[in-house]
């Protein structure tokens, strides 16, 4: 989100908007449409459907909620993985695609349980080609998972953080998730792959590409399309309409658009005073899935404890420009041999509103 401040800077007084007109516009700028889903979570007689649209809410890579959902009789789904969502350049392989999927089995499975449903899982009942997991709800009383009142809370905060490190204890009551890194040599290292990850991505132009062409700009295409990247609020509106950004100049070196993206995430990546990484011994789809709904359940964690997370997993891409850093990162914190699956800044972020969702209605197979 581009601040006042940073509005001004940009324009650099070239473009003047009256105090009265701009307040008008902010006051028009919400997509509700595209937010409602966050509103109306829970709001289904259809228990399933009632922790289905707590599911929806998961993180995702790109937000593109690839998960598509068949209703099975009265206690059963297919939760499929939609293809068209996939991330041909930055995820060649769909290990993060399906990452995406494990979020969204665990949330759905924490949901479950809060209103009497237990949810039997078993992962690609029909083989590669058909869905990703069926699920048979039990009615069934059972203790509920701490983790729901976090549901709605959780975002994943790509803002800079400040510079508080975690206490001992916190570093204790998140250890169980994965390795965290909090010392000043590793924090430094981890800074400079980060950094330098991202910038083989921006600097490629088919994977910059890749991410300009799931941008939403402006109230109206993310209410339209809610997944991708919303690029919304009244100033990057007002920077639409002026033509000081649009997605052709935000892909062309040398822009406004083009710098003000890696002055952002230079002042973001930057800013961060601790790391979390998760590790897997193979790299299959099972391991994929679970450390998603590892992941989901890390992101509700540290939202409960008043802590921000950021997924920062350029450097684990698989394309070949990233391949150089990709070798490093796993060289240097995965010695064993290991897949590292997940990569995020960890740390205190400020308050942010929710992402764009599709509804549930949207994700329903239809017979």
């Amino acid at each position: 989100m581009v601040s006042r401040r940073d509005f001004l800077k940009i324009t650099g007084g070239g473009f003047i908007l009256s105090a009265a007109a701009l307040g008008g516009f902010i006051g028009t700028r919400t997509p509700y449409k595209a937010l409602s889903p966050w509103l109306n979570a829970g709001q289904y007689e259809d228990l399933r459907l009632k922790a289905l649209s707590y599911a929806i809410l998961s993180p995702n890579p790109h937000n593109r909620q690839p998960w598509e959902i068949e209703l099975i009789g009265e206690n059963k789904i297919n939760i499929y993985r939609n293809k068209e969502k996939n991330l041909p350049e930055t995820d060649p392989f769909d290990r993060q695609l399906t990452i995406g999927m494990g979020c969204f089995i665990e949330t759905l499975s924490i949901a479950s349980k809060e209103f009497g449903l237990l949810s039997q899982v078993s992962y690609f009942p029909n083989g590669d080609n058909g869905p990703v997991a069926e699920i048979l709800f039990i009615q069934e009383n059972q203790d509920k998972d701490p983790l729901f009142n976090s549901i709605l809370d959780r975002r994943s905060c790509k803002e800079p953080f400040s510079d508080q490190s975690l206490s001992d204890k916190q570093v204790k009551d998140l250890a169980s998730f994965g390795e965290i890194y909090y010392k000043e040599k590793d924090i430094e290292d981890l800074k400079r792959i980060t950094w330098e990850s991202w910038l083989v991505e921006y600097k490629t132009s088919r994977t910059l590409q890749e991410s300009i062409d799931l941008m939403r700009f402006g109230k109206n295409e993310i209410n339209q399309s809610p997944d991708g990247i919303d690029i919304g609020g009244a100033f990057l509106e007002t920077l639409g309409l002026t033509g000081l950004i649009d997605k052709q100049t935000m892909a062309e070196p040398g822009t406004m658009a083009y710098q003000t993206g890696i002055d952002m995430y230079d002042e973001m990546l930057n800013s961060t005073p601790n790391y979390i990484l998760l590790r897997t011994d193979s790299n299959d789809r099972y391991n994929q899935i679970d450390v998603g709904r590892l992941w989901t359940r890390l992101n509700l964690k540290t939202t409960a404890m008043g802590l921000s997370i950021h997924p920062c997993s350029q450097a684990l891409q698989e394309y070949p420009e990233m391949k150089d850093l990709y070798d490093n990162i796993h060289q240097s914190y995965a010695p064993k041999g290991q897949t590292i699956q997940m990569l995020g800044r960890l740390g205190y972020g400020p308050s942010l509103p929710p992402s764009p969702r599709w509804s549930i209605e949207d994700k329903l197979r239809r017979a």
